[in-house]
């Protein structure tokens, strides 16, 4: 059976499963299917109550509406080695570094969703506060130095991450004083899967 992935090219978290799922030889298993989550798009609405991308119908039937769920689940479904360690200090080490590029995704949504607020509504005290948590997110991640040849899903969330950001605040720096960062992105962003999926 063909999975639908409901997407947006653009979102961060959709392209991290599509990345899982070429990454994993389960392409042609998986239909990707543009929406448009703020127009209640009627096919995301009837399988996920909050109308949010990524959201997969798995091969039995069954709506799966985040993305680090569908990630482990493409995981576990496809070939090859385990992006994401079943147990043990390793699985943990993994899950600390995805959920550290997930929180630096998480404020920079936070920002794109507050600047697209008419201008006297937006919360010049809320955008400096994100703005800073995402600097410290993304500080962490260049301490915990991932590296692209050792490709788990802490790794490819980082990468993910750093692009998102380059594409969606370009008068953020990023860049500067994280040369790990920098180096992981570098590498990632030649990849065969992320190439295919860059966000535009």
């Amino acid at each position: 059976m063909t999975m639908k992935l409901y997407i947006t090219t653009p979102s961060p978290f959709a392209r991290k499963v599509r990345i899982v799922a070429r990454e994993k030889g389960l392409a042609d298993r998986v239909e990707e299917i543009i929406v448009d989550p703020y127009a209640d798009a009627p096919e995301l609405l009837s399988t996920n109550p909050v109308v949010q991308v990524p959201t997969l119908i798995a091969a039995d039937g069954l709506p799966l509406t985040d993305s680090p769920v569908i990630a482990e689940y493409l995981d576990a479904l496809g070939s090859g080695p385990r992006l994401l360690p079943t147990e043990g200090t390793e699985r943990l080490r993994v899950k600390r570094l995805e959920t550290l590029a997930n929180a630096a995704l998480e404020m920079g949504v936070k920002l794109v969703l507050e600047k697209r607020r008419p201008e006297h509504e937006r919360s010049p005290s809320w955008i400096a506060r994100w703005t800073v948590n995402m600097g410290r997110a993304l500080d962490a991640l260049e301490t915990a130095a991932p590296d692209a040849e050792a490709l788990d899903m802490g790794v490819l969330t980082a990468g993910i991450a750093v692009t998102w950001i380059g594409f969606r605040h370009p008068d953020y720096d990023w860049k500067t004083g994280r040369p790990n960062l920098v180096a992981l992105q570098a590498a990632l962003e030649q990849r065969p899967s992320f190439i295919d999926t860059f966000p535009r």
